[in-house]
């Protein structure tokens, strides 16, 4: 891995940290300016999200809502990480590529319009919205090799949910997935083990930077800054 790719690592953690939307960021600095093969990327970056997804856990202190159901949006995120690691290595490239550029434009429009959206106050879905939502985020972000957040977060947000239990709930899905992911492209003998390591201790490093920076910067300059490179990435998918 160049110095290159290993500090656009670092960055695509800050922006984790920082904004909770930039997990789609991983997988094209690995497969685009790494070179490694799409498949093989996915699954590093599944691996790569374990620590964050500890760090992750730990951070979702606030409770989830008078439904208190988030073990069950965390059981069928289970699930459907198992079924997107399996189908990694099914889908043509063509296919990966087509889907991570729609949810990088999707996740950078999502932060752009969060600027200026109101704010919901919608206590957490019912207990069938959260395993539809559980599957789906789960299957999706293992098929992208993302960590939850990205994909959990705007959907309730679009639902109205209120901001605090929705943050909670995106940060603490991350492990659940990351572990599912993992251990499926493990079983299945596609799991790049030292390429997911190193990636996942970048990652953690710029995720902590990241938090650090929120602190001291405006959320809404983070925001729009992690969203336009998000267009940008979807850009480079589709012309590519």
């Amino acid at each position: 891995m160049t110095w290159l790719a290993e500090g656009l690592l670092v960055l695509a953690g800050a922006a984790i940290g920082a904004t909770s939307i930039g997990g789609v960021l991983v997988v094209p600095v690995l497969s685009g300016v790494a070179g490694v093969p799409l498949a093989e990327a996915i699954a590093a970056s599944s691996l790569a999200f374990v620590p964050a997804g500890l760090l992750g856990w730990r951070a979702a202190r606030v409770p989830a809502g008078p439904h208190g159901t988030p073990w069950v949006l965390h059981a069928t995120a289970l699930s459907g990480a198992v079924c997107g690691a399996l189908l990694v290595h099914v889908v043509p490239a063509h296919g990966a590529d087509l889907w991570l550029a729609a949810l990088a434009a999707l996740s950078g429009l999502y932060g752009l319009v969060s600027l200026v959206s109101a704010q919901g106050e919608r206590p957490m879905p019912g207990t069938a919205m959260l395993v539809v939502l559980g599957f789906a985020v789960g299957l999706g972000s293992a098929l992208s090799g993302t960590g939850g957040p990205v994909l959990l977060l705007p959907l309730l947000l679009l639902g109205r949910t209120a901001t605090a239990p929705a943050l909670a709930a995106a940060l603490a899905i991350q492990l659940p997935i990351a572990l599912a992911a993992s251990a499926a492209h493990w079983l299945g003998g596609h799991l790049p083990l030292a390429l997911g390591l190193k990636t996942g201790a970048l990652v953690t490093v710029g995720v902590l930077a990241g938090r650090s920076l929120a602190r001291r910067m405006p959320a809404r300059a983070l925001r729009a800054s992690a969203s336009l490179c998000l267009l940008a990435v979807a850009a480079w998918y589709a012309v590519r």
